[in-house]
């Protein structure tokens, strides 16, 4: 099994990896499928089903969608360029990408939110066609947004295509239990594995390069988000909290009066900033999804920041280590909220991050894989029931106390000797089956828990 840390982390917008971002790369693949027909075309329309209908307004899924559409990618996502071409689809209704001239589409009848029509293979579900000039369709395809970014046609997830294991690398691990006795067996770290794996596939240069990035992107949202004040877009009124926690934090700097828990409140903001930049639509990286996208980069720049003789030059260990537990999580369970809840989410990204801060901090492969079960195990049943919707209640503090659980379950693995009882794949296999048996209405839906009391209170 391979899943390249570039799969794991990609660099998108907000504020949902799996509701803004799948959706905008499903559309970018039926513009491909329209170039490659040798039909001629009209028009476009576009019906959202599932948890993309219930909370797709939330989570500007409807934006997404007519932007990729457009024309539009997450990667060089640029904000002034969409709302300036949204604000000329709406009004000409019509649609221009490369390739294939002018189509007509008004967004106010061609994008219907069908909340009654549920697609089988999975929540996050969405319908593209194409028409001809009498307006019948002549080109359809159903995609499927499974989690962090990734995008599945009905084929390729009827196909198994989700769990497809490509070219063979050196390390194939399947389970946390192959991981460890391969690292064993040669002697390598996770982060070495991991790394050969990667080469293989991509070159080292690459890797380098590329995880460079991601790590510059993540720690450019910390940093955004540490100095921008305001209200979130939503209708909620939520206020930016970040940057008032940040300066206060710099003000108490020195103070030997400042009590140890403090630095709990530092976890948090680096946190809370990544997720209110994604709450704002902002550029982040999925970790592995935009919901939880702020614990392993807060997580990351702890270690960096505050813990003594940490070095940059461990990051791509760290990340590399993350990926891989990231990895055995979505191949044997789900880091989707709409199909798991926000355990897959958040408690995911905890395990990734207590994964990789224990590695860069000294930990055997045993420890890593104790450190990322400790930060799962106690995520376990947390449900997905965003207010509105809107990736920012609870979503926002949630990660902020996904980072506290990661450093301290790394901590912990690192005062043991690796040894526990529950194993990982046993803790990844528990969150599959809780997610299996969660009520559907508290995965991502808006229909349950704090969506439906906040408001009522």
């Amino acid at each position: 099994m391979f899943l390249s840390v570039f799969d794991m982390f990609k660099v998108g917008i907000g504020p949902s990896s799996s509701h803004t971002m799948g959706p905008m790369v499903a559309a970018a693949r039926f513009l491909d499928l329209m170039r490659a027909s040798p039909f001629a075309f009209h028009g476009l329309r576009a019906s959202l089903h599932g948890s993309l209908a219930f909370t797709g307004v939330g989570h500007a899924t409807d934006r997404a969608t007519i932007l990729g559409l457009a024309g539009f990618v997450p990667d060089t996502y640029d904000r002034e360029k969409a709302d300036l071409a949204l604000e000329e689809i709406k009004a000409k209704r019509t649609i221009h990408p490369d390739g294939l001239g002018t189509l007509s589409f008004d967004p106010a009848t061609d994008l219907v939110f069908d909340f009654d029509t549920i697609l089988e293979g999975h929540a996050n579900g969405m319908i593209l066609m194409a028409t001809d000039a009498q307006g019948d369709v002549t080109l359809r395809e159903t995609y499927y947004s499974i989690g962090g970014g990734f995008v599945m046609t009905e084929a390729e997830l009827a196909a198994g295509k989700d769990t497809e294991e490509g070219a063979p690398v050196p390390f194939p691990f399947k389970t946390a239990a192959q991981m460890l006795e391969m690292s064993t067996a040669s002697g390598r770290s996770i982060a070495e594995m991991k790394r050969s794996n990667e080469s293989a596939r991509g070159g080292v240069e690459n890797l380098k390069t590329g995880t460079r990035r991601l790590w510059q992107v993540m720690n450019d949202c910390i940093d955004r988000g540490l100095t921008s004040e305001g209200i979130l877009p939503g209708g909620l009124s939520v206020k930016r909290r970040a940057k008032g926690i940040h300066d206060k934090l710099m003000q108490e700097r020195g103070m030997n009066l400042t009590p140890p828990h403090t630095i709990n409140d530092w976890m948090s903001v680096y946190a809370m900033a990544v997720n209110e930049e994604n709450a704002a639509g902002g550029q982040v990286v999925t970790a592995p999804t935009n919901g939880a996208a702020g614990v392993l980069p807060a997580t990351l720049r702890y270690y960096l920041d505050h813990v003594p003789g940490a070095s940059e030059s461990h990051v791509e260990d760290f990340l590399l280590t993350a990926a891989a537990i990231g990895g055995l999580v979505k191949y044997n369970a789900s880091i989707s909220g709409a199909e798991a809840g926000c355990q897959a989410e958040v408690g995911s990204a905890a395990a990734m991050a207590a994964a990789g801060l224990c590695a860069v901090m000294g930990g055997t492969p045993q420890q890593v894989e104790n450190a990322a079960e400790i930060a799962l195990e106690h995520h376990l049943g947390m449900t997905c029931d965003p207010v509105k919707g809107l990736v920012q209640v609870p979503c926002i503090e949630r990660n902020g106390l996904g980072a506290i659980k990661a450093v301290s379950a790394a901590s912990l693995a690192l005062r043991g000797d690796g040894t526990h009882l529950v194993p990982l794949d046993a803790c990844i296999e528990t969150m599959r089956q809780t997610g299996a048996d969660m009520s559907e209405k508290y995965k991502e839906t808006s229909l349950g828990g704090l969506a439906v009391n906040v408001p009522n209170c």
